[in-house]
């Protein structure tokens, strides 16, 4: 097991596009870290730096006390886990597992009791090691690339967007496999993902990439308390938080939502922007309906979305046709065309600065 860190490490191609923006970070021993962003931020080519599949431009990468920017990938100590399994089809399932450590020049007993291990720590059956992956579901083909992966005994593991090849009941179980096989083993480990759910589930802390720069790191109860920017904001969270630009009261010491309902914010408000534009982010699960509410402003639905446990609420508000999301717990008996009387409390607001989309602290 080791530590990796990344001192302002970049990447720019021959064309002069540049990919990694100057990324800095500590992962800890032991530590699960997750990349996460849209598609092309730059978290697969930031993993392939790290993996030495990706040449650095600039900056220093070490893993353990070792400065690895000019190694080879098989000199790294790393072991990777890809979307696409990359399994030898020809191989039966043991022999793939096994075939990195003949490799390696190892005995015929300790591969053999590396690979049995692995194949007990993952569920694999001695029958199941005799087949080939052709013959195995998505699921045990992705044990076997994460067994391939174990039976090395890697300082870091890094992973590829492993699951996306699966299907939604399938990257659930699997989601918990990875966390709890990550957590039994304690290796360091880098993974990369699109999905928030995944990242918020999986990860230690997130790394959020937007256009190759690190836009929020931290722990995931971090970035939905408080994210840095809209850019968070709008990516972490599932619905995705509710975003309006409104404009302060004369006194900074409101919100006006419509013409005739504020948003107090208690404290000593923020006199420095009155009167200018904010932009309020609320997540839906943070609205509440309250009946007869001083402070409540008319919700006209558009759609329901019945989910069993929840009851997700789209509608705008009022003239302004500002669209809002409310989520619900259990079963509601709303329809389209209802007005629902809204209430947003000021614990659960985020504001940002339009201009610099950045988060603005009460």
């Amino acid at each position: 097991m080791a530590s990796v860190k990344l001192d302002n490490l970049q990447k720019t191609y021959p064309n002069g596009f540049k990919a990694i923006h100057g990324v800095d970070v500590d992962i800890k021993d032991g530590e699960f870290l997750v990349l996460v962003g849209p598609s092309g931020c730059g978290k697969s080519t930031l993993l392939r730096m790290i993996a030495g599949l990706e040449s650095i431009t600039e900056g220093e990468l070490k893993i353990g006390d070792r400065t690895v920017n000019n190694l080879e990938p098989s000199q790294r100590d790393i072991a990777m886990v890809f979307q696409n399994y990359a399994l030898y089809p020809h191989m039966t399932v043991y022999n793939n597992m096994a075939y990195g450590l003949k490799i390696m020049g190892l005995p015929k007993s300790e591969i053999d009791e590396r690979v049995r291990n692995a194949a007990n720590i993952l569920e694999l059956t001695d029958e199941q090691l005799t087949r080939k992956p052709r013959q195995l579901s998505g699921g045990q083909r992705q044990r076997v690339a994460m067994g391939r992966a174990i039976v090395r005994k890697p300082s870091v593991f890094l992973f590829d967007e492993p699951l996306s090849n699966l299907d939604a009941k399938l990257r659930v179980q699997m989601r918990i496999e990875i966390k709890r096989l990550q957590e039994n083993l304690g290796i360091t480990s880098v993974y990369v993902t699109h999905d928030q759910v995944e990242a918020m589930t999986l990860g230690h802390r997130l790394m959020v990439l937007n256009g190759g720069n690190v836009e929020q790191l931290g722990t995931p109860i971090e970035l939905y308390e408080r994210p840095a920017s809209l850019f968070v904001a709008g990516f972490i969270g599932s619905p995705a938080m509710n975003m309006m630009t409104k404009t302060m009261s004369k006194d900074g010491q409101s919100i006006m939502i419509t013409d005739q309902i504020t948003l107090p914010l208690g404290g000593a408000g923020l006199p420095d922007r009155a009167g200018q534009k904010v932009v309020l982010g609320v997540r839906p699960e943070h609205l509440e309906l309250a009946e007869g509410h001083v402070d409540s402003f008319p919700l006209i639905v558009t759609l329901v979305e019945h989910l069993g446990a929840d009851t997700l609420i789209h509608g705008h508000i009022g003239d302004d046709q500002t669209d809002m999301t409310v989520r619900m717990s259990g079963i509601q008996q709303v329809k389209s065309g209802d007005v629902l009387p809204v209430v947003i409390t000021r614990d659960h607001i985020h504001l940002f600065d339009p201009t610099t989309e950045k988060r603005i602290d009460l």
